[in-house]
């Protein structure tokens, strides 16, 4: 037989009913591609939530564009924050557009460390 007979037949071999390795191997990888999606969208979710936890009136927030300021209120049923970013300047944007809710840290003076 010639070599395009012999690949011709130990493909209806396999195709038959044949064990091939191979479909096991994409198959595995095709539930781990699933599985790591999943499993993202679920830890991008709960970042969500704990930022909108966190996002209460009067807290310091950066916005994913880098505007900084202050929450005045929300409007949960529109997804809007209404933000002062100078005294008397207020902006008005989407709640998915806060990147980090700035946590408060201590400024310590020069004056106390040689205490």
């Amino acid at each position: 037989m010639t070599s395009i007979s012999l690949a011709v037949a130990e493909g209806t071999n396999a195709a038959a009913g044949g064990f091939n390795p191979m479909n096991l191997i994409l198959l595995a990888a095709f539930a781990l591609l699933i599985f790591m999606m999943f499993r993202s969208r679920q830890k991008q979710k709960k970042a969500q939530e704990e930022l909108q936890s966190k996002m209460q009136d009067g807290a310091r927030i950066m916005t994913n564009f880098g505007l900084f300021g202050t929450v005045v209120s929300q409007r949960p049923e529109e997804k809007q924050v209404i933000i002062e970013i100078a005294p008397g300047t207020q902006v008005t944007i989407h709640s998915g557009a806060v990147a980090r809710v700035l946590e408060e840290t201590p400024v310590v003076s020069d004056d106390e460390d040689t205490n």
